[in-house]
This record gives C-alpha cells, sequence and structure tokens, in this order.
C-alpha cells in the first residue's frame, strides 16, 4: 500500500514538473514570436543578431530594443504579477471568484488616472507620471481602506471581500461622476486608459513593475504552506497548525495589492487574468499552492503576452488593447478546461 502512494506521489511529481517545463517552453516561443512579428517582421535569428552588441542595422534594433522588448517584457510582469497575486488571493479568502481586483484596486486606480487627466495631466512626459501616480496613490489607498474596514472586525476573508465590494461600487460611483464633467478629449483619454494597453511602455517602467514583482512574489511564495492550511479547512485549520491567520492574510493581501497597484498603474484595466489564470493552473496542477502559484504567474504571463501579440497582429496597423483581447483569448481557454476536466465541479 505504501509503495503504490509513493508511486503514485512520484508519477504526480513527475507530470507536474513536465506541465511546468512545457508552460515556460511555450511563454519562450510565445516571446520570441513577439518579438519577431510586427509591422516589420524578424527572424528568431535576427532577433538574436540585433539583440547582440555588434548589430549591424541600427534602425532595426532600435525598434527591438526600444519598442518591441520593452513591451514583451512589461507583458510577461504584468500577467505574471496579476495571476499571481489571484491565486494568492483565492487562497487566503479560500473564495475561487475572487480576483485582485475584488479589494476595488481596479476602480480605485481608474479613479486616480480620471482626475489627473481631468486636471490636464495627460499631456507630456511628467503629466503621464502623474497618472501613474494618481492611479497607483489611489489603489493602495483603497486597499488600506479595505484593511482597515476589516480590522475593525477582524481580519477575515468575508471582510475582505465585502469591503472591497462595497469600496469597488463607491469608486466605480466617483469615475462615472469624473468623466461626467470631463470634457470630450478627457473622456477619451479615461476610457482609454480603461481598457488596458502595453502601448509607449518603457523601460524605466518596466523596471518599476518588475522590481515591485520581485520584491513581493517571494514573499506570496513563502506562505504557500499557509495558503494550503487555509485553502484545507479555513481559519480554524491555519491556526490549528500554528500559522497566524490575522497576520499571513494581511501580509499576502498587501503583498497582492502592491504588485496588482504596481502593473495596473502603468498598463490600465487588464481585467480577467487575475481571475482566469489561477484557474487553469488549479485545473493542471491541483491546489498545492508550492506549485499552483508559479504555474499561474506562468498561466498569466502566457495570457497577457499572447494577447497583446495578437491586439498587434490582427487588425495591423490598428493595435487592439490588450485588455479587450485577453477576454477573446482567455475566456473560451477557460471553459475549454473546465467543462473538459474532471475536477471542474470543484470549482
Amino acid at each position: 500500500m505504501s509503495g503504490g502512494l509513493h508511486a503514485r506521489l512520484r508519477q504526480q511529481q513527475r507530470r507536474r514538473l513536465w506541465l511546468c517545463g512545457g508552460t515556460v517552453g511555450l511563454l519562450v516561443l510565445l516571446a520570441v514570436a513577439s518579438l519577431s512579428l510586427g509591422v516589420r517582421d524578424f527572424g528568431p535569428l535576427q532577433v538574436l543578431q540585433l539583440l547582440g552588441v555588434a548589430a549591424d542595422d541600427a534602425g532595426a534594433r532600435a525598434v527591438l530594443l526600444e519598442l518591441r522588448l520593452p513591451r514583451t517584457v512589461m507583458a510577461l510582469v504584468a500577467g505574471a504579477g496579476l495571476a499571481l497575486s489571484g491565486a494568492a488571493m483565492q487562497g487566503v479568502t479560500r473564495n475561487v471568484l475572487v480576483s485582485p481586483y475584488t479589494m476595488g484596486i481596479s476602480p480605485a486606480a481608474a479613479f486616480g488616472a480620471s482626475l489627473a487627466i481631468l486636471a490636464g495631466a495627460n499631456l507630456g512626459a511628467s503629466g503621464a507620471w502623474l497618472i501613474v501616480s494618481a492611479a497607483f496613490a489611489s489603489a493602495v489607498i483603497c486597499a488600506l481602506l479595505v484593511l482597515g474596514l476589516a480590522a475593525l472586525r477582524g481580519v477575515t476573508a468575508t471582510m475582505l471581500v465585502l469591503g472591497g465590494i462595497g469600496l469597488t461600487h463607491l469608486f466605480a460611483a466617483l469615475t462615472a461622476s469624473v468623466q461626467f464633467v470631463a470634457s470630450e478629449q478627457q473622456l477619451s483619454a479615461i476610457v482609454q486608459w480603461t481598457f488596458g494597453s502595453l502601448n509607449g511602455i518603457t523601460w524605466h517602467e518596466v523596471g518599476i513593475a518588475a522590481a515591485v514583482l520581485v520584491v513581493c512574489a517571494p514573499v506570496l511564495l513563502a506562505h504557500a504552506w499557509a495558503l494550503n492550511a487555509f485553502a484545507a479547512g479555513g481559519d480554524e485549520v491555519a491556526a490549528s497548525l500554528g500559522f497566524p491567520v490575522g497576520r499571513v492574510r494581511t501580509v499576502v493581501t498587501v503583498a497582492a495589492v502592491m504588485i496588482t497597484a504596481a502593473i495596473v498603474s502603468f498598463t490600465g484595466v487588464i481585467g480577467f487574468v487575475g481571475l482566469v489564470a489561477p484557474h487553469i493552473a488549479r485545473l493542471l496542477v491541483g491546489g498545492d499552492h508550492r506549485w499552483l502559484l508559479p504555474l499561474a504567474a506562468a498561466c498569466g504571463a502566457i495570457l497577457v503576452l499572447a494577447a497583446d501579440t495578437a491586439g498587434r497582429l490582427l487588425l495591423a496597423p490598428v493595435i487592439v488593447p490588450v485588455g479587450i483581447v485577453v477576454a477573446y483569448i482567455g475566456v473560451p481557454l477557460f471553459l475549454h478546461l473546465l467543462l473538459g476536466s474532471r475536477h471542474g465541479a470543484e470549482l
């Protein structure tokens, strides 16, 4: 009996390793395709040559290094960060319908950006940074309000979700009020920001978002066992195993919020990724967060990168915002995995 159990565990371990390896391989292929395809196509070998120090074609090298490469890297960072945050939030709340935006981050960031645009901040480089700063500050303030409200009654999953839902509607109403008084030009800029886009991404922006992800991701991964305890039996099981429930929930929530706020501030609202990518990963490797968190990040990166590449190519030279395309790609994939998996009932 014991030998059979060990054999099944080894088989499951090998399956997970193959799935993770295949996911990383697919991610690399998509990254190469994203760098190669566009108004001006490059072959994979040409991409490697242009990335080299002694590239002959300065114009092509500039296109690759200053336009496509930062866009591709930001797609990877945004997808991985949103999916990782979504998986962590679903684990800590024990609710598979939760996403990073459940905390009200999306409408709060939209409200901050709308205020900045209303003040004329959409003009010039300094105006763009004011929009980013306003969106980030508004998102963080919203998260702090949710945590503060939850702390009044204990930082429970129910209080986090309900507080987030309440502030989501509040900030959505505030954003609608700003749109109501905005001029036609300002309203167009606000609506375009809410679509979610990777247009005009710079290395400076990529660096900031990536730095936040690099700092906060290990925090979430370090709490994988605690998230397993929450998912297995809720607060009671986690507490019985020695995990400080309130502190773990607060730390995980803050880390997920910081990642999401940093990404959304630069890209606008890219919805759906933080909800569906963890589901896809869960259907592939199960609910063990030691595997679920990194695979969810990889699935999210694949989803955003594929959506952005498709948005650039399908109606070229018109670029469809990634926030729109990601839903068209993600929903059929999610439904296919959900309906075709024996684990579908668990969702």
